[in-house]
């Protein structure tokens, strides 16, 4: 059984099979999307919701269900690392948006849950294969 990471730290997943090449930035983000939600529930999380969107606010990639906690997920896939790892893109002000949208998403009738928490799943693909980490508890 996997010992529960502390918050913030990365939970990295073997490395898999050949990602595809040559997806276009949208086709990438779906693909990371899908690989995140297999991750979640290998996991034992229940996805609730995909592509949640709040008008102008915004969307969230994944929420889920850990036990009694609710988890917004951020997904960031890169083709390669040359502009640095995925979990870098996502800063103050991404946070702070991811924050906001959490709020909006809780007001309106979901799943309850006793706790919530923001992770960031960072996801690189290419020549060498897919590497997957998992960040829990991100904004803590």
């Amino acid at each position: 059984m996997e010992q529960p990471a502390a918050p913030g730290a990365p939970v990295r997943p073997a490395a898999t099979s050949e990602a595809p090449v040559n997806l276009s930035r949208r086709a990438l983000g779906q693909f990371g999307e899908k690989l995140a939600a297999r991750h979640l529930e290998a996991l034992g999380c229940q996805i609730v919701a995909r592509n949640w969107r709040k008008g102008r606010y915004g969307e969230l990639d994944l929420v889920a269900l850990d036990g009694d906690c609710l988890v917004f997920v951020e997904v960031k896939t890169r083709s390669t690392d040359a502009f640095g790892p995925p979990a870098e893109a996502v800063g103050r002000a991404k946070l702070a948006r991811l924050r906001r949208l959490a709020g909006l998403y809780l007001q309106e009738d979901h799943p309850p849950a006793k706790t919530v928490r923001l992770d960031v799943i960072a996801i690189t693909t290419g020549h060498g294969g897919r590497r997957l980490e998992h960040f829990k508890g991100v904004d803590q």
